[in-house]
């Protein structure tokens, strides 16, 4: 399997890093069909609360058919990506991307005409288990495209941009058509995006990763094996919770200060903080290592996220929460850069999908968990579990400091002792001999 190519060093030759990297060929056409086809992954949430809630009035409900296919996510979506990785993203995700918006289009349906209830939560749950991780195949097709350790730390930095901008607008999409279009409007976009985004992206197979045969000497196994992967996964968990939290403790603060409406906002300015700061950091080559700024990151958004308990004021919450998002978009860049480092390249979707797997699973856990602090008192209670979170995150993260560093030191140490030309050597010589491992160089590069 040959490298897709590349064009001439002289006509991507830019002082704009992004534009860069969008300059290979078919990276800016999968890079925005990525981002539409996982618009929904901010959108079906909401939707689905907002849409029960109209239908049955009742918002413990809504939760309930949401957390439903949260959860589903949660189990089925590393499962899809071990099937992408050894089948192939378009042999696998195209029949899932048909029954996510078939599940999506009977979900509303069922609820329009009034079915019984548990007709929602089964294709709720339906749709969970289909839906996948867009964002972890974008990313596969980054690392297969670009062989430039550092041309791919900015085109993971522009995809967590990306993710930002999706988490702040989708929201307020579905809000909007489902409070002044339609009770269940809301999910109507996501059905469009799902088919319209997903196929165009399958069906870009130039940029496909290839499937890599199977290594004898080497048994399939689990990610979940990996001892750093754990760590992650956990750290992961943790900020997630920080998130989760946030959100419905910010939405009670708002209330209490007389206007909930400034409660979007206040989170679009700490998501706002969080794309700045993701752009400018992957515009920027480091030269320290990847998990001494992972570490660093999680630290930084454990202290500023503590400070959301002590504000006031909505405004003063939304100033500590600009500079607090500042930490976020780098953080989330140096976790999917370790995630490359940690596991093989059979790995790789798999690996991506149980980090996006387990930051969903936080923020499931920490906003129920700020929802019923916040019932029994007030706002501030809300941020006591963005606090816990926060520590937990930071405690995970100091504890498997050993295994993180000795895991990805070392993929490091061997990238910074070639020069590029000689990494390009290095892959095409291996790739020329077909061994099991021939596309491994194209997915150890390491964040610079």
């Amino acid at each position: 399997m040959t490298h897709p190519p590349s064009q001439p060093e002289a006509t991507r030759t830019s002082r704009n890093p992004y534009a860069t990297v969008l300059s290979h060929p078919g990276a800016a056409r999968f890079s925005l069909a990525g981002a539409l086809a996982r618009s929904p992954m901010s959108m079906v949430g909401i939707g689905i609360v907002l849409m029960i809630k109209a239908a049955h009035n009742s918002y413990a409900l809504g939760g309930q058919v949401s957390a439903a296919y949260i959860i589903a996510q949660a189990i089925c979506s590393p499962q899809l990506a071990r099937l992408v990785d050894a089948h192939g993203q378009a042999r696998v995700m195209r029949p899932a991307v048909i029954a996510t918006a078939t599940s999506l289009t009977l979900l509303v349906a069922t609820t329009v005409i009034g079915a019984p209830i548990a007709l929602a939560f089964l294709f709720a749950i339906t749709t969970g288990m289909s839906i996948g991780s867009v964002g972890a195949m974008v990313r596969a097709r980054w690392t297969h495209l670009i062989t430039n350790p550092r041309e791919l730390h900015t085109a993971y930095s522009l995809e967590a941009a990306i993710d930002e901008m999706i988490f702040v607008i989708g929201p307020i999409i579905a809000t909007f058509l489902a409070t002044g279009v339609s009770y269940y409007a809301g999910l109507l976009v996501p059905i469009v995006l799902v088919l319209t985004g997903g196929l165009w992206f399958l069906s870009q197979r130039a940029t496909e990763p290839p499937v890599l045969a199977p290594d004898p000497t080497s048994p399939a196994t689990s990610v979940l094996t990996n001892p750093a992967m754990l760590a992650l996964i956990g750290v992961f968990i943790g900020v997630g919770g920080l998130f989760g939290a946030t959100d419905v403790a910010t939405l009670a603060f708002a209330e209490e200060q007389g206007d909930k409406a400034l409660a979007g906002i206040i989170l679009g300015i700490f998501a706002l903080g969080s794309c700045i700061s993701g752009l400018a950091y992957g515009a920027r080559q480091w030269a320290s290592p990847v998990w001494l700024r992972f570490l660093i990151g999680i630290i930084g958004l454990a202290i500023g996220a503590t400070m959301f308990f002590f504000a006031t004021t909505v405004w003063a919450l939304a100033a500590i929460m600009f500079v607090t998002g500042l930490t976020i978009s780098p953080t989330l860049i140096n976790v999917n850069n370790m995630v490359r480092l940690v596991v093989t390249p059979r790995q790789l979707t798999e690996g991506l999908t149980w980090v996006s797997t387990a930051l969903g699973v936080g923020v499931a856990a920490g906003s129920s968990l700020a929802g019923a602090r916040i019932d029994a008192g007030d706002a501030h209670a809300g941020f006591t579990v963005v606090i816990a979170s926060a520590a937990l995150s930071v405690v995970v993260a100091i504890a498997a400091l050993s295994t993180i560093r000795t895991r990805t030191m070392a993929p490091e140490r061997i990238i910074d002792e070639l020069t590029e030309d000689d990494l390009l050597e290095e892959i095409n010589t291996t790739q020329l001999d077909g061994g099991p491992d021939a596309e491994a160089g194209k997915n150890s590069a390491p964040a610079p």
